[in-house]
């Protein structure tokens, strides 16, 4: 079985590089029309250029495929509102949003200054929903809609000197768990991707020798199943150096203490409480 994406049209973010580059690239090898989205600034969101997000769009098109680039800033409800605007008019539709654009202001809690903590929130948990709050309508109307959400393993287990990062992509989670409810009769597909990948924003937080193997193009076919016709809901894939698995939030059963329970009684409850042996993700 081979999956096509003849006929389908998407957006992905931040591709004017790394991750997002992967993504666009084998979306337009297997039909589709992408719109490749980056501000083209530096990895701490600061300054821009269109250079980056032209390169990949004359790769797909010397390619023999069908792309046009946009330069706004997913921060920017005016700018996201464009890029919607731009992509009907080239394209008449849009089938798939990847929300893949993020910046990095790494610094521990202690000495990271609150601006820094505003500006990751923006582009990453905002800029998430403002691009999936655009194309929502189109995708409800048409009854068919894939987004991806990226999130990361600094969200899901935490990372040191990442909290502002870390609060964003978990949040982008939480977005994720609700939107798959409402977009389900729509047959709106909603998921999430964790991926660990050689990328200018890991290249000086993960050691040389382990970049060498975790090319960005490892992840790509995980990112671009989530975006087929078959595609699950509600998903968070977590993917590096061409491993993939999921990850899940559960919970375990109920202790009941009763209506007089007590501090001392939940001190004393506190290894049943906790215990996670048979702990279960809840499905609705």
């Amino acid at each position: 079985m081979t999956i096509s994406f003849t006929g389908k049209t998407a957006i992905v973010t931040g591709a004017g590089g790394g991750l997002g580059r992967q993504h666009a690239l084998e979306l337009a090898r297997r039909g589709a029309a992408v719109v490749v989205n980056d501000l083209g600034g530096s990895m701490d969101g600061t300054g821009g250029s269109s250079a980056a997000a032209d390169s990949v769009v004359a790769e797909i098109v010397a390619g023999g495929g069908k792309a046009i680039s946009n330069g706004a800033s997913v921060s920017d409800p005016k700018g996201v509102e464009g890029l919607v605007k731009q992509t009907l008019e080239a394209f008449g539709r849009i089938d798939i949003l990847i929300n893949n654009a993020g910046i990095l202001r790494d610094k521990s809690f202690k000495k990271m200054e609150l601006d820094d903590f505003r500006v990751v929130i923006d582009v990453h948990l905002l800029g998430t929903a403002y691009c999936t709050k655009a194309v929502w309508p189109i995708m409800l109307e048409q009854n068919y809609g894939r987004i991806v959400m990226t999130t990361s393993p600094s969200g899901l287990f935490g990372n040191f000197g990442q909290a502002n990062y870390g609060a964003a992509k978990l949040g982008v989670v939480g977005l994720m768990n609700t939107l798959k409810i409402e977009g389900a009769k729509n047959n709106v597909k909603i998921n999430a991707l964790a991926p660990v990948a050689a990328t200018r924003m890991t290249e000086s937080l993960i050691p040389k020798d382990r970049l060498e193997k975790l090319g960005p193009e490892l992840v790509t076919p995980g990112v671009v199943y989530l975006c087929s016709e078959d595609a699950p809901t509600g998903v968070i894939l977590q993917a590096v150096g061409g491993r993939f698995n999921v990850a899940e939030i559960v919970e375990n059963a109920w202790v009941d203490l009763g209506a007089d329970c007590t501090v001392e009684s939940v001190a004393e409850s506190w290894a049943k409480i906790t215990d996670m042996s048979a702990a279960k993700p809840r499905r609705r």
